[in-house]
């Protein structure tokens, strides 16, 4: 059975009460449960972790490698800072989706460079709990031109 990882970064826990306005109204428990369905549907298995900590993440991203076929990550804030998750995403050698609920071109400057984009295979930014969606959809295009 094909595997996909998801890793929620910090604060993403608070999802549906912090601002809103920006990252919308939908509960992290929400988007979790909406990408089980379309696992299930689709006939894969799903890992969801969250995490507040760099260093976990790195851990989780290195513990991956080989027991995954696509990880999608929302590195959130490391986004922008770190290069230890970047490093773990290109050591990892698993075909990665980076996801953001907001259009991170379209907020503070600071926002607007992603350290692990690069070393992804895409990103979905912008389209709020839909982006995960997307992302999913795009996993399963990676995953199914892999078998080819």
């Amino acid at each position: 059975m094909k595997k996909i990882l998801v890793i929620h970064g910090p604060n993403l826990d608070l999802l549906g009460r912090r601002e809103p306005k920006i990252y919308g109204k939908v509960s992290l428990e929400k988007i979790n449960q909406e990408l089980k369905v379309l696992a299930k549907k689709a006939k894969i298995a799903i890992t969801i972790v969250q995490s507040n900590h760099e260093g976990e993440i790195v851990d989780i991203i290195g513990d991956s490698r080989n027991k995954f076929d696509c990880l999608i990550i929302n590195p959130a804030a490391y986004t922008h800072t770190s290069v230890a998750i970047r490093d773990a995403i290109a050591a990892s050698g698993i075909k990665t989706i980076e996801v953001h609920l907001s259009n991170i071109y379209a907020r503070e400057e600071f926002r607007q460079t992603s350290l692990s984009a690069p070393v992804c295979v895409g990103q979905i930014s912008g389209f709020g709990a839909q982006s995960y969606s997307l992302a999913f959809a795009a996993a399963q295009s990676l995953i199914a031109a892999k078998k080819k």
